[in-house]
């Protein structure tokens, strides 16, 4: 199959991977910077990851290949810990999309640096094949990454998403903070 008509070398694709790279960057680098520019930086981030990924092409699966997971326990554990310190008391939030929410009689609690967390682990192992270019395993990245978005972490980022926008635009102590440091 040439390049042209390759679904790894294609526009969508391709922009997904520019995006997905750029979401990796930002959660790996949370500890580097304050939280107003990671907050704000992520209400941006996330929403073009999530348009990327759903522009993603449709393909069927190869089952005699199994790409290999770069993301380990230990990573995960590293970036939602960072996530985490960062957000201090603004990553908890309450949790309306959760499956067990409609048996609860009290809310349920999640937390943003979790979401974020997940997320991670798929893009992040998307974004270790890609950098091998083989191309069977690049393609087969595809189609597990677009399959973990439908079913998992589109909603784990879109639930990130929502809290960070309650916390950016909503809670008067992080913008009167962030105020004075623009000043």
């Amino acid at each position: 199959m040439g390049k042209e008509n390759n679904p790894i070398y294609a526009h969508n694709t391709i922009e997904f991977v520019t995006v997905a790279l750029e979401y990796c960057t930002m959660v790996e680098n949370a500890n580097t910077i304050n939280q107003f520019d990671f907050i704000n930086r992520a209400i941006k981030i996330l929403p073009l990851l999530y348009l990327k990924a759903t522009l993603l092409p449709n393909l069927d699966t190869n089952e005699n290949i199994e790409p290999e997971q770069a993301v380990t326990e230990i990573i995960y554990e590293s970036i939602r810990k960072d996530i985490a310190d960062l957000l201090g008391n603004n990553d908890s939030f309450l949790e309306t999309f959760h499956k067990d929410m409609q048996y609860s009689d009290t809310p349920i609690i999640s937390f943003i640096s979790e979401n974020m967390a997940d997320v991670y682990q798929d893009i992040g192992n998307f974004i270790a094949i890609f950098r091998q270019g083989n191309e069977d395993l690049m393609y087969e990245a595809i189609v597990l990454c677009k399959n973990n978005f439908q079913e998992y972490w589109g909603q784990q980022l879109l639930n990130a998403l929502k809290a960070l926008h309650a916390i950016h635009y909503n809670n008067e102590e992080y913008v009167d903070t962030n105020e004075e440091l623009e000043e």
